[in-house]
């Protein structure tokens, strides 16, 4: 927390943090994995500098550059002799200033890590997922910046995840102001039709670091991606539909609001995808070892 390590029961704020009242903190989500090559940070640069851009959305900037980010998380995972861990990088305003207006407010840094497994359910790469279309719609693009990870804007997401959860669903899909599919409450999405892949284009959605992998990979096996928007009845007819994101990794879904997705299984699309970003993130292909911050 700012420059010093600190025990886990100590990484305190005070209560009238203005973050804690006005949501105007920024945060990732990254993983390090065990790999044939040692542990390493998962898009580690591409997290940090979304990190800083995030900030830079709000009106802040961070008081500690890229560099000196991946410096913090590289030791806390080593101070905690974690092999595999997720890794919470946030950064929030102090407490100078008691009204809305954040000019003056000291920008606080903090990184946490600890043990996280499947974020979906051990059998979710296996089996797949059940979604729903959730009653609340993802923010416009005015509304919110949609370009920015920041804490207040995940408020949508918890709302449409424990809708979700209470109706009996794995997780929730939420559509733009518009009417067009968006993302999951924490996830990216990608629909397979006639062995192409769509996904919607990043306007009211996250540029996830996943969903670039995952564009990247499809480019390199030759599947057809185009970002495109479509509606909701495009899940209904797809072949395949997987979601991506740090925390959810690639997770199938077998079923949208009660209908089969194709067979009701892991497609061949998505498991050529699953096989080669798990590869990749174990260090297993060269191709890409440059995602990989080895520790």
């Amino acid at each position: 927390m700012d420059g010093a390590l600190v025990p886990w029961e100590q990484a305190n704020v005070h209560l009238l943090t203005h973050t804690l009242h006005y949501g105007t903190g920024v945060f990732e989500g990254v993983r390090c994995y065990k790999t044939v090559k040692g542990s390493a940070v998962f898009r580690h640069r591409e997290h940090m500098e979304r990190l800083t851009a995030s900030a830079h959305i709000l009106g802040y900037e961070l008081p500690y550059s890229v560099e000196e980010l991946m410096r913090a998380v590289r030791l806390t995972i080593r101070e905690n002799k974690l092999e595999e861990c997720y890794i919470r990088p946030i950064a929030w305003l102090g407490t100078e200033n008691r009204g809305l207006n954040p000019k003056g407010l000291k920008v606080h840094v903090g990184v946490a890590v600890w043990p996280w497994g499947k974020y979906l359910g051990d059998d979710a790469a296996n089996s797949g997922i059940r979604v729903t279309v959730s009653s609340f719609t993802r923010h416009h693009p005015n509304i919110t910046m949609s370009k920015a990870k920041a804490t207040g804007i995940y408020i949508n997401s918890v709302l449409a995840k424990q809708e979700a959860v209470r109706m009996g669903f794995d997780e929730a899909i939420l559509l733009d102001p518009f009417g067009n599919v968006a993302e999951g409450s924490g996830e990216n999405i990608f629909v397979v039709r006639n062995g192409k892949i769509k996904t919607p284009p990043a306007i009211s959605v996250l540029e996830g670091i996943t969903r670039d992998s995952v564009m990247r990979i499809a480019s390199d096996l030759g599947i057809p991606l185009a970002e495109q928007l479509f509606p909701r009845d495009e899940m209904y007819i797809a072949d395949e539909i997987f979601l991506t994101g740090t925390a959810a990794e690639i997770t199938p879904v077998r079923e949208v609001d009660h209908r089969k997705v194709g067979r009701g299984s892991v497609g061949p699309v998505t498991r050529k995808i699953y096989d080669t970003f798990f590869d990749a993130i174990q260090g297993r292909n060269d191709k890409y070892l440059d995602w990989l911050d080895i520790l």
